[in-house]
């Protein structure tokens, strides 16, 4: 609103004169009992309106009806004791003034003309972008014009809630007030609002509200973000990086990023509660090989909080086994008996390997050892083992390769007796095994015959196994032979015979003793009963006759 400016020179001269008038009257001799009424009493109007001023008297013969203003007039009626004037452009509180004379003594009248406006201007000062919880937050309130000030009243509101109401002064007035930021507040909506209050003279009550500024609150801790890394990182693996913050307020509407070294990460950042979460993967390159460093940064409300950690990006390759000579199979190394292998093995700068138990040096070299294939060198393995310190811990790495050696074939004599004595029908195994490698093949045959024996599987021994045997182990390595003598014997020999017909006949001869000194022991005479008609028997002494008749 701008204030109003002193009235033109034009405007003084009636109104200096009116009062003047006025001022020289002598008591007692402005109307000599009759009133001069000017209508409407004290209105109230628009600025820039018209108003209709009546100024009117019961004096029977008024003369000279006049209206003293400083504003544009233009008498439109007037009758028997009255004269309408209608003013225009009302832009400024105004006193008009009715005179007449009635009986030659003057009468005068006057009303004070109140120019209200709609305020110009109602702005509420912007508040901050971020108000930390349990400070003082200062409203403010701006209105530009708008009168009359004894009815303006300037309100500041949270939402519809009335926080402070004071009457506006001053041009432009300024209202202030003081709110304690919560987390209630977060979210809010602030406003200011005028009143010119009219309602007293009959018109209303107007209202003009600012345009409403949102309130954000917010709480943010003075610990750092807890960062979780892994102390070294091996080149081409991946971790997840995890970043936390609690008592985090709004945690949904902070913000957080990772950063490895120079590379900003893709962060992934949840919130539940008070706690945010910042997750991001992150890869080693061989770029980054060596002392990186890890930020985890949390931003809310203007302020920032960070962390940051050392990873170590290293290379740490499987270690490289190799054996060098006449190698016929490149899937598991094989070479043939005698022939001189060179075994080495290496892991790149920096790294200690280990060969068998033998330690290169120094770190950075490779670890060898020769030596001239032998059967007892088939299935070996060699063993290498890589070493590597990365930030105080010592790293390890293994790599084992088996070595196949061509050996012609050869038949064990302890695992293959080279005599036998089995009996006829009877099952055995004839137990030979063979070693070489390849594995060989193995048969036994009769020399004479070129019958086949089974070898290491059951069979029933008959009579006519009875032989040599030339047991064969043959491979792509050579041969190798071994006699084996082989005597079935029958089950009943003569011997068994003779003896079972000796054994016989001593049986019969001890039976027939053993009966005779039974019939001799038990006496020499048999009597018979008396009045028995039997012949008594008696026993016939040895030097007695045959013939003779007992006496």
């Amino acid at each position: 609103m701008v204030p109003l400016g002193p009235l033109c020179k034009a405007c003084w001269t009636p109104l200096i004169s009116l009062l003047l008038v006025c001022c020289l009257l002598p008591p007692g001799a402005q109307g000599q009992g009759f009133l001069l009424r000017v209508e409407p009493q004290d209105p109230v109007v628009p600025a820039g309106g018209s108003l209709l001023v009546n100024c009117s008297t019961d004096c029977p013969h008024p003369e000279l009806i006049s209206l003293e203003t400083s504003l544009f007039k233009d008498p439109v009626s007037s009758g028997l004791g009255w004269v309408a004037f209608q003013l225009s452009n009302v832009t400024g509180d105004s006193q008009v003034l009715c005179s007449s004379f009635c009986n030659g003594s003057q009468m005068t009248g006057s009303s004070l003309i109140t120019v209200y406006r709609f305020p110009e201007r109602v702005e509420l000062a912007p508040l901050s972008p971020w108000q930390p919880v349990g400070l003082n937050i200062t409203l403010r309130c701006w209105v530009a014009g708008g009168s009359p000030r004894t009815h303006l009243s300037v309100l500041l509101l949270r939402g519809e809630e009335e926080l402070s109401r004071q009457q506006a002064a001053g041009e432009p007035a300024e209202v202030t007030t003081t709110v304690l930021a919560g987390r209630d507040d977060h979210g809010a909506n602030f406003s200011c609002r005028s009143e010119l209050d009219l309602r007293p003279q009959g018109l209303g009550l107007f209202q003009n509200s600012s345009a409403s500024r949102q309130l954000r609150t917010f709480v943010f801790p003075v610990t750092p973000p807890h960062l979780v890394v892994p102390r070294f990182l091996e080149v081409g693996m991946s971790w997840i990086l995890k970043c936390t913050l609690d008592k985090l307020f709004p945690a949904s509407e902070a913000q957080a990023q990772l950063v490895l070294g120079a590379e900003i990460l893709n962060t992934t950042v949840t919130s539940q509660g008070d706690t945010l979460t910042a997750t991001a993967t992150a890869t080693a390159s061989t770029e980054q090989e060596g002392t990186q460093e890890i930020i985890c940064n949390v931003t809310l409300g203007g302020e920032s909080r960070e962390t940051r950690k050392n990873l170590t990006i290293y290379s740490f390759w499987e270690p490289i086994l190799n054996l060098s000579g006449t190698i016929m199979n490149l899937t598991e190394p094989t070479v043939p008996e005698g022939t001189t292998v060179n075994v080495t093995c290496t892991a790149g700068a920096r790294v200690q390997v280990t060969l068998n138990g033998v330690r290169a040096v120094p770190p950075g070299q490779l670890a060898q050892l020769q030596l001239t294939a032998t059967e007892r060198d088939d299935r070996r393995s060699f063993f290498c083992t890589a070493t590597l310190e990365v930030d105080g811990v010592t790293l390890h790495r293994n790599k084992s390769i088996r070595l196949r050696v061509l050996y012609g074939p050869k038949i064990d004599p302890v695992k293959c007796p080279q005599h036998l004595t089995w009996k006829d029908r009877t099952i055995h195994v004839l137990q030979c095994q063979a070693r070489g490698n390849p594995a060989p093949q193995l048969q036994c045959l009769q020399e004479s015959s070129g019958f086949h024996v089974p070898v290491g599987i059951p069979f029933r021994v008959r009579l006519n196994y009875s032989g040599t045997y030339s047991c064969r182990a043959a491979s792509s390595q050579g041969t190798h032979t071994l006699t084996v003598v082989m005597n079935v014997q029958d089950r009943n020999p003569l011997v068994v015979t003779i003896l079972i017909g000796v054994l016989t006949i001593l049986g019969l001869v001890t039976v027939t003793v053993a009966l005779v000194y039974v019939f001799w022991k038990h006496g020499d005479t048999y009597h018979v009963n008396q009045g028995s008609t039997w012949l008594p028997l008696t026993s016939k002494q040895p030097d007695q006759a045959l013939g003779e008749e007992p006496s």
